[in-house]
């Protein structure tokens, strides 16, 4: 249905995938080969916890085609990984960091914030451990309590609205790395090339049971699940609110071709250039001040 569409990225999400054998990964890889065309420097994503693979086994996956880590480090603090009930410890997280970074990969880690307790004094700490380690790359993550989950049934005393402002403030103040979507921080050339092509309304496939997609075929878009649990088609409306969802979590924000100005609503962007602006280059782009109510941002400008 496709033909041999080109694959400028791939990524190895989902759960642990740093736990199947490398020989399941190299076929995967051979599969992708022989039925699309790859791009020579494809970016090849793989995300791991600290723990779950050694020096030997990320060398083979290496081998097999990974050029792009992703390391689920959360904290370098050896309390709040105990917290939140991950099975590694700061040095092995600093250990797995520095292997993978001396194997000449792109490599990021995933950071939580906004624990019981969190202030900002240690979100900057945090920070200035990232820049010391040399990350290139990293995710922060706010920590979210989802409804009948075992931390929101622990009636946890979380930092208010005010207190994690001023810690995603601190952030971006302080990491080595600028931030270029609400979460995700990089050196300049070193963002996540897969995201970048989501957030911006590109196409994607999802493969695997829970994997999600969007294809378009025939300037028809289609919404994807891998394992052909979903496939149907998408309007043009519907397509376009996905991209502005997307593409306002980003600095550069998305371009306002027709279908999105369709949807937008450009009085209240007008009103509110503190929040969100036009830019230079055609797109519509929340401010640094707007990034901190961006759900809200987003709930008036898609109109």
């Amino acid at each position: 249905m496709l033909g041999k569409t080109s694959v400028p990225t791939v990524f190895f999400g989902g759960g642990t995938p740093s736990l199947m054998p490398v020989k399941i990964f190299e076929r995967i890889i051979s599969a992708l080969r022989e039925n699309f065309s790859v791009d020579d420097n494809c970016e090849i994503t793989l995300e791991s916890n600290p723990g779950t693979i050694d020096a030997e086994k990320l060398k083979n996956f290496i081998s097999a085609g990974v050029n792009r880590i992703s390391i689920g480090v959360q904290s370098f603090d050896d309390e709040k990984l105990k917290f939140l009930g991950r099975r590694h410890d700061a040095k092995t997280a600093l250990d797995f960091i520095n292997t993978a970074m001396k194997n000449n990969i792109r490599v990021s880690a995933d950071f939580i914030y906004g624990l019981p307790g969190d202030t900002v004094r240690d979100v900057i700490q945090t920070c200035k451990q990232i820049n010391s380690v040399g990350l290139q790359h990293c995710s922060m993550y706010e920590l979210t309590l989802e409804p009948n989950t075992p931390f929101a049934r622990m009636n946890l005393q979380m930092p208010s609205d005010d207190a994690l402002a001023d810690m995603y403030t601190a952030i971006g103040d302080s990491l080595v790395p600028a931030r270029y979507e609400v979460s995700n921080y990089a050196i300049p050339g070193q963002e996540c090339r897969h995201n970048m092509n989501v957030w911006d309304g590109a196409p994607y496939i999802g493969i695997g049971r829970g994997a999600a997609g969007r294809i378009l075929i025939d300037d028809v878009w289609y919404e994807e699940m891998g394992n052909g649990e979903q496939f149907e088609k998408l309007s043009a409306d519907a397509r376009a609110i996905e991209r502005v969802i997307t593409g306002l979590r980003t600095v550069r924000g998305v371009y306002l071709d027709t279908a999105v100005q369709k949807i937008i609503n450009i009085e209240y962007v007008l009103a509110n250039p503190d929040l969100i602006h036009i830019t230079a280059e055609n797109r519509l782009a929340v401010t640094n001040r707007g990034m901190l109510v961006l759900n809200d941002i987003v709930l008036n400008t898609v109109g």
